[in-house]
């Protein structure tokens, strides 16, 4: 397996900015980014366990519509089987964004502002008290981590960043970051095992770019 350092996965990329175009197959990543003044436009408070050290009102408590239902499917399974599962972020501003990424631009954990799924309302990232709701990659060990890769794409969900795929998605191995597509993609892509990149390429170009109005720029970020 051919391996690729940290700075060959960031300058891999070049930047798109994407027009004001919601659906659940969007493809959200370093070169193809929201606008800043993109929001989803029905984002509720899901009724599942959360981080207790989120404020009540903290906007990464909450999803778009139809992704907090289908985690809170997701949640009330993961307690029948006897598990803990709890939501740690949710939804993200391009504003809040910019400020994680500022301290750490390097990063291959952090997505530039506008590259994060978080800003689209499907992402979210579960962690577990045995980890003490810590996002490591620890989590894939847990109970909670090996159940959640068998049964999120019941529920609509994928795990967005697979180990072994960082130089397609861009993104570091993150086992806690699901990102609902809807059933039916979720288990396409489950048993496919195609990254939501490797989706979208076998796509046409010319619908792609049609979906999405993306103009590429050679400008670094």
């Amino acid at each position: 397996m051919q391996l690729f350092s940290m700075s060959e996965v960031l300058n891999s990329y070049s930047k798109f900015i994407m027009p004001l175009v919601f659906s659940y197959d969007m493809l959200v990543n370093r070169n193809r980014r929201l606008s800043e003044d993109f929001k989803p436009e029905s984002l509720i408070l899901p009724q599942i366990p959360f981080d207790s050290s989120a404020a009540p009102d903290d906007p990464k408590r909450m999803l778009e519509s139809e992704a907090a239902h289908a985690a809170e499917s997701l949640f009330i399974q993961s307690r029948h089987d006897g598990l803990h599962l709890y939501g740690v972020s949710g939804y993200r501003t391009y504003s809040r964004q910019n400020e994680l990424f500022s301290r750490n631009p390097e990063t291959i954990y952090v997505a530039p502002p506008g590259g994060s799924e978080h800003q689209t309302g499907l992402a979210l990232d579960v962690s577990c008290p045995a980890l003490s709701l810590d996002l490591t990659e620890e989590f894939a060990l847990t109970l909670e981590g090996r159940w959640l890769t068998k049964n999120a794409p019941l529920f609509g969900f994928i795990l967005r960043y697979p180990k072994g795929k960082e130089n397609i998605t861009g993104y570091a191995y993150e086992p806690w970051h699901i990102r609902y597509v809807t059933r039916s993609l979720a288990l396409y892509l489950t048993l496919t095992g195609l990254t939501l990149e490797e989706y979208h390429s076998l796509r046409l170009p010319d619908e792609d770019s049609e979906d999405y109005g993306c103009a590429a720029s050679s400008e670094p970020f």
